[in-house]
């Protein structure tokens, strides 16, 4: 899955801070911009198997536009990174779909141009329909 990261630039005094807003509390910081975005890899990760396990749903996400306009985060640099938490679920389970000659070259190209599988991008689109 993405996650839309708000990082408060560091100093040679103080770390990067980082937020992943779509997360209530999830946040993580580095001595260089490098580890921040490696440490909130592992935090998101932490977040969303704990959240899992304790049956809990994802919150609601919002656009980078949405975030962007948030006081809060003010002259912070943003990202976007991808945390394979999809594992959490539980295992894969292969089934069979009909869907129309057309419509699954559409899915594929899509797919294809977005560097994902096309089980991917149905899972994902399946995920924000149900939101």
């Amino acid at each position: 899955m993405k996650f839309i990261l708000a990082i408060e630039p560091g100093s040679e005094t103080t770390a990067f801070g980082v937020v992943v807003p779509d997360l209530p509390g999830c946040f993580s910081a580095g001595d260089s911009l490098d580890e921040a975005m490696d440490n909130a890899q592992e935090a998101i990760a932490l977040y969303c198997e704990t959240l899992i396990e304790e049956g809990g749903r994802f919150p609601e996400t919002a656009s980078l536009t949405v975030h962007q306009a948030n006081p809060e985060f003010a002259g912070w640099i943003w990202a976007v990174i991808e945390v394979p938490v999809e594992r959490y679920f539980g295992p894969a389970e292969k089934i069979n779909i009909t869907l129309p000659r057309l419509l699954l070259a559409k899915i594929d190209d899509y797919a294809r141009q977005k560097g994902v599988s096309r089980s991917g991008f149905l899972a994902d689109a399946a995920r924000m329909a149900m939101r």
